[in-house]
């Protein structure tokens, strides 16, 4: 039965990754303002490149299978993405086209049907010839037409919102711990949209320098971010789909795309940090940083008053005098941003009607006994979970054996402080019972009599001494 659950939940979080695959695909083409003509071209665009899917092979999706997509988003939203959960994992095994492209790599001359009765003759079955043929197209063919040294021309989004880039840098040291900074900047205006300091480099941090940008400055098109842990994440995935956002990771080892943000970040190093420091005992005239809070107060300071006023040498213009032309900007409803920020986690409700989470132990309605459940939270607060199936509330879980109030990851920004010292030593309590304990023992070695060698000693200095003569005869 465990088993059973474990291959279940994989499914479905394959179905996920695959409906986030074709919603991040479709988004732009989606679009209600894009006329016909001006989504035909892009699905067209779209279908002739290439693209990674959840389990990173090189795949191309026609333009009829697209406009499926596009159709099932307007009907039913992302739900209608996800694919049934039997139907999430490929048919035909992974292992299985590994070994026939390799057939084919081995000996080009081959063709399909020969690699067909090769595959028949090792392991008993092989797919069709035509199939072949297509993973032939898709992992030799195309990866031999690639031109070896690519180039990248400039790039600049046509308005501003069209595009954010979010990076992380790291920061000052505040009483001995390390800083990092969460920022995003918009491609057009090189705004500023979003930053903020954290000691950790994690999901929390990320999603406190997001969501404010989010209810003050409008929501972007896409979001263009690297592949570091915080991300990637699972909840920045769902926040952007629940706000229609389209979320682009940059390619492992192409950096190519992030100058912009690098280079806001060296006019960080060079202006801001560089006049700063964390050390008490600094002496190079440098502003001393009491805590983070002071730390963020500075940065937004320095943003507003200096970097969004300064011309930009790129684009003739101050950054946030661009931004602003483009406006106004739609913001986001408090509900709707509330609920994107939420976190989700999946679990299997128990025959008993109860369902886990971290340690926690809640009891749902008696109906979702032995289904699979959404339960849908603030990361800060585990006593207040909604239940939902599939997308649709099911009522609220109610907390039967609390042990944990808050998310793993959700780690608080500072720590909680230590707890006033008792001012018992323990060790030296110790000591002072066993010398105590020493002193009142009897000392047996000074008790004992003299030792035997001794009182021979005594002996032989009071009987006369013994001698010999020249002939041998003994004297006294």
């Amino acid at each position: 039965m465990t088993v059973r659950h474990d291959e279940a939940a994989a499914r479905t979080e394959r179905a996920r990754a695959i409906g986030l695959f074709r919603y991040q695909l479709i988004r732009e083409a989606a679009d209600p303002e894009l006329s016909p003509k001006a989504r035909g071209r892009l699905v067209r665009q779209i279908a002739a490149a290439e693209h990674l899917d959840p389990a990173g092979r090189a795949v191309r999706i026609s333009r009829d299978t697209l406009d499926r997509w596009i159709r099932a988003w307007r009907v039913g939203g992302f739900d209608a993405l996800v694919p049934s959960p039997r139907q999430s994992s490929p048919r035909l095994p992974t292992e299985i086209i590994e070994m026939a492209v390799a057939l084919k790599r081995e000996n080009p001359q081959r063709t399909a049907a020969q690699v067909r009765r090769i595959l028949r003759a090792q392991i008993g079955w092989a797919p069709g010839e035509r199939t072949l043929q297509r993973h032939f197209a898709d992992n030799l063919n195309l990866a031999a037409d690639r031109p070896t040294a690519p180039v990248f021309g400039r790039f600049e989004a046509t308005h501003p919102n069209e595009l954010w880039t979010g990076d992380a840098l790291h920061g000052p040291r505040i009483d001995g711990r390390k800083t990092y900074l969460f920022a995003f900047l918009d491609d057009h205006s090189r705004a500023v949209v979003g930053h903020r300091f954290g000691f950790a480099e994690d999901t929390v941090r990320l999603a406190a320098a997001l969501r404010p940008a989010l209810a003050s400055r409008g929501v972007p098109t896409s979001v263009y971010v690297d592949n570091g842990s915080a991300f990637v994440d699972a909840w920045l995935l769902r926040a952007c789909a629940k706000l229609g956002i389209k979320l682009i990771h940059s390619t492992p080892g192409r950096p190519q795309g992030r100058g912009k943000i690098e280079r806001m970040f060296r006019t960080v190093r060079e202006q801001f940090l560089i006049e700063l420091s964390g050390e008490p005992d600094d002496q190079t005239g440098r502003h001393q940083v009491g805590d983070l809070l002071e730390l963020n107060r500075l940065f937004t300071a320095w943003v507003e008053t200096v970097y969004h006023r300064q011309v930009h040498s790129e684009t003739g213009q101050a950054p946030l005098a661009r931004w602003s032309a483009g406006g106004p900007f739609a913001l986001p409803a408090p509900a709707a941003l509330a609920e994107a920020f939420l976190w989700e986690e999946r679990r299997s409700v128990t025959k008993t009607a109860t369902v886990s989470l971290h340690g926690n132990l809640y009891q749902v309605d008696p109906l979702l006994a032995r289904r699979r459940v959404e339960l849908v939270f603030d990361p800060f607060d585990l006593t207040s979970i909604e239940v939902r199936v599939a997308g649709v509330p099911a009522g609220k879980a109610v907390p039967h054996r609390i042990g944990r109030h808050a998310h793993p990851k959700a780690r608080p920004e500072t720590p909680p402080a230590p707890p006033p010292p008792t001012g018992i030593d323990y060790a030296r309590l110790l000591d002072t019972a066993h010398q105590a304990e020493l002193a009142t023992r009897v000392n047996y070695a000074a008790l004992a009599e003299p030792t035997n060698s001794g009182q021979e000693a005594e002996r032989d200095l009071d009987q006369p001494q013994l001698g010999f003569d020249s002939d041998g005869q003994a004297r006294s």
